[in-house]
């Protein structure tokens, strides 16, 4: 098959990227390289089957050829980081939510399956509480802050998306699927945006204080890459899964830092752990959330995704990355 796959420069896409022509498919790559990296794909640039296009995914004709010629499409392009929507709210929304409404019409013009990358922040504050949930289920409601923090534009932009996506499948049957990654990590992620892993190994591996923003108690559940790249061919080979939204993460759970504390243990480090409160790193505007873990019942059930790596494998692969690369902190 030939794939398109917007924001395929970037991080996850990328690491698709890998997986699809080791598979044997062709791989059209949209990006506008932004925030993701031509040395992610640059060993592909002679492939007989990959083909690189620099581009606004907001550019609706400039994109068309590509989606025209192709059997699927993967949109991963978007405004990502807490640092980046923090900055660049304008950015955030118009990017994201404009964005998927070109690969939505794109797409629907010839009914191409599409897989729209959406993201766990859709959840909000839902486990903020004692009597929050155990986990996130798919079907779970939001909890969002108000209008006047900035960081829920991200997860208002990303439930656009989503209800995009599923207004195109209900009105005009088009076949998508909607992810909802958690907390991806990997190779090749930087720290520059937000990401915390990256940033903790690279400060660790150069010696300077591993920063932990707020009390450290808050806890995430981090998702290997290829562990995450699994669920996707999964989902987009299984038509059972059209018109459905569903978890692509990890349920293995830790605070950040305790975090903190294995990245240094692993990467053999001396450097100092701080804690500094995110009035002293963010602009007025953000907020946290104590818990995210996702329930991922629903995609187990269907196409028996099972995550392989343990959260001390998914800070080795980032440690042994940073080791022989050079990348923005």
């Amino acid at each position: 098959m030939r794939y398109l796959i917007t924001g395929g420069a970037g991080f996850i896409g990328s690491h698709l990227v890998d997986r699809l022509i080791a598979d044997g498919h062709s791989v059209d790559v949209y990006d506008n390289l932004s925030t993701g990296s031509l040395d992610n794909v640059r060993r592909y640039l002679d492939h007989p089957r990959f083909e690189l296009c620099v581009g606004d995914i907001l550019d609706f004709d400039r994109m068309r050829p590509f989606a025209e010629r192709a059997d699927r499409i993967v949109h991963l392009a978007a405004a990502v980081g807490v640092r980046l929507i923090m900055e660049k709210p304008v950015e955030t929304i118009t990017t994201n939510v404009g964005g998927t409404e070109v690969v939505l019409k794109l797409a629907s013009e010839r009914e191409i399956p599409v897989l729209i990358a959406s993201t766990s922040e859709v959840y909000g504050k839902l486990q903020d509480t004692e009597d929050g949930l155990a986990s996130l289920g798919e079907d779970s409601d939001w909890r969002l802050g108000p209008t006047s923090k900035r960081r829920w534009a991200y997860a208002c932009s990303k439930a656009m998306d989503e209800f995009l996506a599923l207004a195109y499948a209900d009105e005009k049957q088009l076949p998508v699927i909607c992810a909802r990654f958690f907390n991806t990590v990997g190779p090749r992620q930087s720290g520059e945006y937000g990401m915390v892993i990256p940033r903790f190994v690279q400060r660790a591996m150069l010696g300077e204080p591993i920063v932990v923003y707020g009390d450290g108690d808050q806890s995430r559940c981090f998702n290997h890459v290829a562990d995450a790249v699994e669920g996707v061919v999964r989902l987009l080979n299984e038509p059972k899964a059209y018109g459905e939204v569903f978890n692509v993460g990890n349920t293995n759970e830790i605070t950040i830092g305790d975090l903190a504390r294995r990245v240094r243990e692993l990467s053999h480090s001396d450097s100092e752990i701080q804690f500094v409160p995110f009035s002293e790193v963010f602009a007025h505007g953000f907020e946290d959330m104590r818990r995210r873990t996702p329930d991922l019942t629903k995609i187990h059930r269907l196409v028996g995704y099972q995550p392989k790596h343990s959260i001390d494998e998914i800070i080795m692969s980032v440690i042994d990355y940073f080791k022989h690369n050079s990348v923005p902190i």
